[in-house]
């Protein structure tokens, strides 16, 4: 397993990580599967996990992390967000200084440690001033219930805002960004990505297989399989178009000329691109988990970045 720098930081975080967002939802994992997802990527070297306070009902997605990781914190570095609605009160979302600590609290006590090593905001709160939420956050690090902080689904100029403030005042500044990032979905190369390049900022890219199109597993003229994402996501089938098809049946020579997948390509594409610290794979399988992580020691030459680069913007 390949690890990189998060960010301008010193921590490494393997080149793909574990979403787990699928830890105890509704038809997704319960303890035992999540404990044995978990397990299959510790043993596979990787060691970042991305959750959420609001994944798995409110809250069950931290607790069955933090229960599939008891005795290994010292491998890992965890990731969490906070922003979502919690409740059904006036201040159980959103980043005010009331919620964020409120949150945190939560968090810690759902995980079962004492620190989280990157705290994301999920999204933009253009109702509670910047200021307030940032020296928010600066108190959990010198606090040391938070190492490092992130952001998620900020636009450049959210993100360039918050680390000038963060520069002004010395508070401590976001070190990462989580965007919905695949070869269909490249919004972040206008304006997001030359920021991060030129800032330092690390990229974690979520949804990296289109809500698996870019695996392969759907067929041009035909239905979606059963069980598949494809039968009930709107997600998913906004990308089941001829014009995607046609890029998937380009992409596939390139894959199968190393003898690897279209999946294994998809991943390894986001690898090559600046500034992408560790892409977030979900999984509900072990096998799942070793494919992911497969993929990361594919290194894309600079003539398959070309022709891949070409695919897509033909």
């Amino acid at each position: 397993m390949e690890y990189r720098n998060l960010g301008r930081s010193g921590v490494k975080v393997s080149a793909v990580g574990v979403g787990c967002n699928q830890f105890g939802t509704p038809g997704g994992l319960d303890q035992a599967g999540t404990t044995a997802v978990v397990h299959a990527a510790l043993d596979e070297g990787i060691n970042f996990f991305d959750t959420a306070n609001v994944y798995g009902n409110k809250g069950l997605s931290e607790e069955y992390l933090g229960t599939a990781l008891a005795g290994q914190w010292d491998r890992v570095v965890v990731a969490t967000k906070v922003r979502s609605r919690m409740g059904d009160g006036p201040n159980d979302a959103g980043t005010s200084r009331y919620h964020i600590q409120n949150a945190v609290e939560a968090s810690l006590r759902r995980l079962g440690t004492d620190h989280i090593d990157l705290y994301q905001i999920h999204s933009w709160d253009g109702s509670t001033p910047l200021e307030e939420s940032l020296r928010a956050l600066d108190d959990l690090v010198r606090a040391g219930k938070v190492r490092y902080l992130g952001a998620s689904n900020f636009a450049a100029w959210q993100l360039a805002r918050a680390n000038d403030l963060a520069e002004m005042h010395g508070w401590e500044a976001f070190i990462s960004v989580q965007p919905e990032y695949n070869m269909l979905a490249r919004d972040i190369e206008r304006e997001l990505l030359p920021y991060c390049q030129w800032s330092g900022v690390g990229i974690l890219p979520y949804f990296p297989l289109a809500g698996g199109f870019l695996t392969g597993k759907y067929t041009r003229g035909e239905a979606p399989p059963e069980g598949t994402r494809g039968t009930r996501s709107q997600y998913v089938q906004q990308f089941l178009t001829p014009s995607n098809f046609d890029v998937l049946d380009q992409l596939r020579p390139i894959a199968e000329a190393q003898g690897r997948t279209q999946a294994d390509l998809a991943i390894a594409w986001l690898l090559a691109q600046p500034r992408v610290a560790s892409v977030i794979a979900g999984a509900t399988k072990p096998e799942q988990v070793r494919i992911n992580a497969a993929a990361s020691g594919w290194v894309l030459t600079a003539e398959e970045v070309t022709r891949v680069r070409a695919v897509l913007e033909g």
